[in-house]
C-alpha cells in the first residue's frame, strides 16, 4: 500500500534532488534555568539539509544536538531565527501532521508498551484518520516485513523484543506514512555490534531505496562513517563546519580532534577501510 495519499496536499512538491529540504537560520535556542536566568544553546545557527542527503550531527555533551532535531520537528519553538521544512515553516508543518512528512526514530525507540508490534507500527495512520483500520492493518505489515521482520512478530508486544528488533519496529512506525525526511536519535545505541551492523545496513538500504533524506544524531563512529554524505559540528552554539567526513578531518578544533582524530575514531576509520577494501 503507497500512504502518500494519506500527505497533506498543502505541504507542497518535495525539492529536486541536491535542493535544500530544510534550511535552519539564525537559530537561538533559549531555555530558562531554576531560580532564573536563561542558558543559551544556540545562538546565530544555521545549517541546510539537501535532499537525498545523510546529514549527521555531532558535537559534544550540552552543544544541542537533540534541541536541533526537536526545533527541525516544531517541538521547540525558537527564541530568534526560522526553522523551514519542506518549504514550509516548521510550525505550520507541524500543525497540519508532520508524521506525514517526517518519521522520527527516537533513542530507545518509544514503543507504547501496551500496544502489539503492528498495533506501535499502524498508531500514527490511526490517528491521523487517515485511511480505514484495514489499509492500516495492511500497510503495517508491509513496513513490518520492509525492516527485517517477519509476520509472527507482528503480535508480540514490546517486553518480548529484544533490542534490535525494538529499533526496527520503531523504524517501521516511522516510516509507516512515507515520510520523505527521516531524522534519527542514536539510532545503534545500545545495540551490540551485530545487531549494530545489521541495523545500518538495513538503514543503508532503505535510504536508497525509499530516496529519504535523513537527519541522523550519533555518537557511534563507525555507523556516522558507513552512513553520512556530510557531518555537521555544533561547537560555540553553532555549527562550525557542514562537510563531508574527508573535508571536517581536515578542519582544526579540539573537538574534531579528540572525537575523530582520537584513538576511537582511528579504529572506526581503519575498520572502514578494511570493509571498502573486501567489499
Amino acid at each position: 500500500m503507497d500512504t502518500a495519499a494519506v500527505h497533506d496536499d498543502r505541504a507542497g512538491a518535495l525539492p529536486a534532488p541536491g535542493q535544500p529540504v530544510i534550511e535552519v537560520r539564525g537559530l537561538w535556542s533559549v531555555f530558562p534555568v531554576p531560580g532564573g536566568g536563561e542558558v543559551v544553546v544556540h545562538k546565530d545557527l544555521d545549517l541546510t539539509v539537501l535532499r537525498g542527503e545523510v546529514l549527521t550531527l555531532v558535537g559534544g555533551s550540552g552543544t544541542g544536538k537533540t534541541v536541533l532535531l526537536r526545533q527541525m520537528l516544531g517541538l521547540n519553538t525558537p527564541a530568534k531565527g526560522s526553522v523551514t521544512v519542506l518549504g514550509r515553516p516548521v510550525a505550520e508543518l507541524s500543525r497540519d501532521g508532520a508524521a506525514a512528512r517526517v518519521g522520527m526514530l527516537f533513542q530507545q525507540g518509544a514503543l507504547f508498551s501496551a500496544f502489539s508490534v503492528l498495533d506501535n507500527i499502524a498508531f500514527p495512520l490511526r490517528e491521523a484518520g487517515a485511511v480505514p483500520d484495514a489499509l492500516a492493518r495492511e500497510a503495517a505489515m508491509l513496513k513490518l516485513r520492509m525492516v527485517g521482520l517477519k509476520p509472527g512478530d507482528a503480535h508480540k508486544m514490546p517486553a518480548e523484543l529484544s533490542g534490535g528488533m525494538i529499533k526496527r519496529v520503531a523504524l517501521a512506525r516511522a516510516l509507516v506514512m512515507d515520510p520523505p525526511l527521516l531524522m534519527l536519535d542514536e539510532p545503534t545505541a545500545g545495540l551490540d555490534p551485530d545487531s549494530s551492523d545489521a541495523f545500518v545496513t538495513l538503514l543503508r538500504s532503505l535510504h536508497q531505496e525509499l530516496g529519504l533524506t535523513v537527519v541522523m544524531v550519533t555518537h557511534d563512529l563507525d555507523t556516522l562513517f558507513e552512513l553520512s554524505s556530510r557531518v555537521a559540528v555544533l561547537a560555540e552554539q553553532r555549527v562550525i563546519i557542514a562537510a563531508p567526513v574527508r573535508e571536517v578531518l581536515a578542519f582544526d578544533h579540539p573537538f574534531i580532534r579528540h572525537f575523530f582524530l582520537g584513538e576511537r575514531g582511528q579504529r572506526a576509520m581503519e575498520l572502514l577501510h578494511q570493509r571498502k577494501q573486501t567489499a
